[in-house]
Parts: C-alpha cells; structure tokens; sequence
C-alpha cells in the first residue's frame, strides 16, 4: 500500500507559521505542510500566493527581506530549526533553489558549481567526486563547464543552480519556480532530473511551482496556497483530478476548457460569496 504524505515519517514539518514583513504585513497566515523523507512535494499556487515566502521561511532567508516568522514552528528530522542560521541548515542537509536561476555570471559554469562545495570543507577528491556526480546527472553543464554562465542558456543556469545545490550533499532541496520562463522541453528535462535525484538519491523535494500540471505530475503531494493560507492539499493524483483544481489552476472543467476570463470571473464570484 502507498504512503500518504500524511502517514509517513516527518521530515521536514511546517506547523501553523505566520510571517510578517515590515512589522505590519501579514503575508503567511497559519500554514502548515509536511515533505515525508525521499517524497516530491508541490507548493502550488498563483503569484503572490506565498510560496516563496514559504521556502524563504523554511530556509531562513526572511531577514534579508524584512520578514519574519512571528508563529509556529519548522522542524527537520524532527529537530526545531526556524532559529538557526541558513548556512546551519545548509550542514544539516537543506539547500534551497531560489526563483530566478540565480548564478553569478562572471564565473564559469564549473566554478558556479564549485562554490556550493564550500560549506563541505571536503577534500580534493570528494569535491571531484561530488562534481562528477553532478555532472552524471546534467551532462550538459559537463559541456559547457568552461562557459561563463551569464552567457549560458535559461535552462543551463536553472542547472547550474540546481547542480550547486547538490554540490552541498542536501538530503532535502527546496526548489523555487523551476519552469519560470523556460521553454516547455527544457522544463520536462528538469523535471525529470528531480525525479531521477528523488528515486535513485532519495533526495526529498519541496517545491514551489504556478504550473500545477507539470508539477502534479511529478510530484507525490500537494499543498495550494492562496491569499498565504493552505486551501487544499493530498496526493498529486488526487488533486490533478480534482474539479476545483481543474477549473482555477488548469482552465479546465467537466464541460472542457473554459477560456481564462470565465475562470477569473468565476474564482472572483467565488471568492467574494465564500
């Protein structure tokens, strides 16, 4: 029999957090989530729905925007981590993706990736090893190892900065708007190299992603966000399925697709009687 999200071990657990930026902002209100050890989990969900402040708060980045958490608690492994530092759960095995393909241009591809060893302190050997790995499973990034990687592609840098999170051995990866304006193959591609991580690595995934269809497909569970509260969540089959999803997040129904006006003016209708 499969195991739910719900019924598996706790890995990483987010319990009933609010966030506030600039001391007045309440931008997450009450959410809680679960990532099972070796599981894809999807945080889905609109712009501005709160996913990334949801990765933000689990990774510890907040204070760098004026944000903090003010309820709640995270744990991992079932250990309170929402007071350390980033780079304490960088060594408990917690790495994140941040949106936008972060990398630092002026350097090349293999030096991007060079720099998420730094937390390891390991020797020459395990570096080279751990870049042999990385570059098994992003066999593009080995050809253009020597490129800077401000002049690589949008899906290149989406693999360098995923290939630097795995430099770090994570057990767990959170991984912000993977597809953001990428073309459609190159997304299928990153998908399922998070797959491959997921099954032959056991490396759990939280990730944050406005295209639900691909990332149900993925995925094994689902949390979708709106307005910074969890609305609805359950197995990524489960909800792919589910008329509600189909109709606000797929612009599909049981009558077929539904143009994205009606969606809107429906959702709007919907919001404003509930």
């Amino acid at each position: 029999m499969q195991t739910t999200a719900t019924d598996a071990p706790k890995y990483l657990s987010v319990n009933n957090i609010e966030v506030i930026y600039d001391h007045v902002i309440l931008v997450l209100k009450g959410v809680s989530l679960e990532v099972p050890e070796g599981r894809i989990v999807a945080l889905l969900g609109a712009n501005g729905a709160g996913k990334s402040t949801t990765l933000k708060a689990i990774s510890n980045l907040l204070a760098a925007e004026r944000g903090d958490v003010t309820k709640g608690t995270i744990e991992f492994k079932g250990a309170r981590v929402d007071k350390l530092t980033t780079n304490d759960l960088v060594r408990m095995g917690v790495c994140q993706v941040m949106e936008g393909r972060h990398c630092f241009a002026h350097l090349t591809v293999e030096e991007n990736l060079l720099t998420g060893a730094f937390t390891r302190r390991e020797s020459r050997a395990a570096t080279a090893q751990a870049l042999e790995r990385v570059y098994h499973y992003f066999p593009r990034l080995k050809t253009r190892r020597s490129s800077l990687a401000g002049y690589t592609s949008g899906g290149e840098q989406q693999m360098t900065a995923v290939g630097r999170a795995l430099m770090a051995r994570p057990t767990m990866i959170l991984l912000d708007e993977p597809s953001m304006g990428l073309a459609p193959q190159i997304v299928e591609e990153i998908f399922e190299i998070v797959r491959d991580l997921n099954g032959k690595e056991r490396v759990s995934f939280l990730l944050a992603e406005q295209n639900t269809m691909i990332a149900l497909r993925y995925a094994d569970y689902g949390y979708i966000l709106e307005n910074g509260r969890v609305v609805m969540d359950g197995e990524a089959k489960a909800l792919g399925s589910n008329e509600d999803v189909k109709e606000f997040y797929l612009g599909l129904s049981s009558a077929g697709r539904r143009s994205f006006r009606d969606v809107k003016h429906y959702r709007r209708r919907k919001r404003w009687l509930s």
